[in-house]
């Protein structure tokens, strides 16, 4: 099967889809043909995206709601006649500060999107995936579930949960033929960088473009990641050259190996 007959039909749900990474990679599927919904929680983004690329589902859902993401899957696999792929992209940044400085209500907030959320998608689409002869689940982590964030202690827990979470999940799906998977970006451009780059710049008390070149010499290529560059990396995985991987932690960082 070449991968143009593979992608035709694919029937894919990605979450946080209507912007940035999440829209890059329904741009990509949508490309090669793919069925696709996306849950976003942003109404605007969501009929941009849906203007863009005619005949996707589309439908507001917090993935920290539990009911949202059960309401998102059963639309979905009721207009596609099943599902194939799931894109577990949602996630937040989290607060840029100190642990001291902290609220409960940020740090479970965080934990409530970037971890609850997967396993609430994950919950939904499972049932789906089992009943065709492959599946795919990719979980959006990052490089701080890997190495010491400081000043991002929510986020990279969070990330970590989810890394430890992926690899639960391809144990228990493995005989399945369902192959679990995650990605962990390093610094990737965009909006969403240049909002944290900024509160952590004013924790520390220093200028944006100095928290700018001090994340980015920690990577040895002395760049960004760009978002279409991290779809190319989710359509190898769910698609048929990445068959055998599973339980795998997939970084496209441009060499990250330390944070300051």
């Amino acid at each position: 099967m070449t991968q143009a007959d593979y992608w035709q039909g694919q029937r894919v749900i990605i979450t946080a889809g209507a912007n940035g990474i999440g829209l890059a990679i329904a741009r990509a599927m949508y490309a090669r043909g793919a069925k696709l919904w996306i849950g976003d929680i942003a109404a605007g983004d969501l009929a941009a995206a849906q203007a863009e690329l005619p005949g996707i589902g589309t439908m507001l859902c917090d993935v920290a709601v539990a009911a949202d993401c059960e309401a998102l899957v059963s639309a979905a696999v009721a207009d596609m006649g099943g599902l194939d792929i799931l894109v577990n992209n949602a996630g937040i940044a989290g607060p840029a500060a100190r642990v001291e400085e902290i609220s409960a209500a940020d740090w479970e907030r965080c934990f409530a999107v970037n971890v609850h959320g997967q396993f609430y998608m994950a919950r939904q689409a499972i049932p789906h995936l089992k009943k065709n002869p492959s599946g795919s689940i990719i979980c959006m982590a990052s490089v701080a579930g890997k190495y010491a964030f400081g000043l991002r202690s929510p986020y990279a827990a969070s990330k970590a949960a989810v890394i430890s979470l992926m690899r639960a999940l391809s144990v228990e799906l493995g005989p399945h033929q369902i192959r679990v998977n995650a990605i962990a970006p390093g610094v990737v451009s965009g909006d969403r960088i240049r909002r944290v780059f900024t509160d952590r710049a004013a924790t520390r008390g220093i200028p944006y473009d100095e928290m700018e070149a001090i994340a980015l010499r920690a990577v040895s290529m002395k760049t960004m990641v760009e978002p279409e560059e991290i779809a190319d990396l989710v359509l190898y995985l769910a698609g048929p050259s990445g068959r055998p991987i599973t339980g795998q932690v997939m970084q496209i960082c441009g060499g990250l190996e330390y944070t300051e």
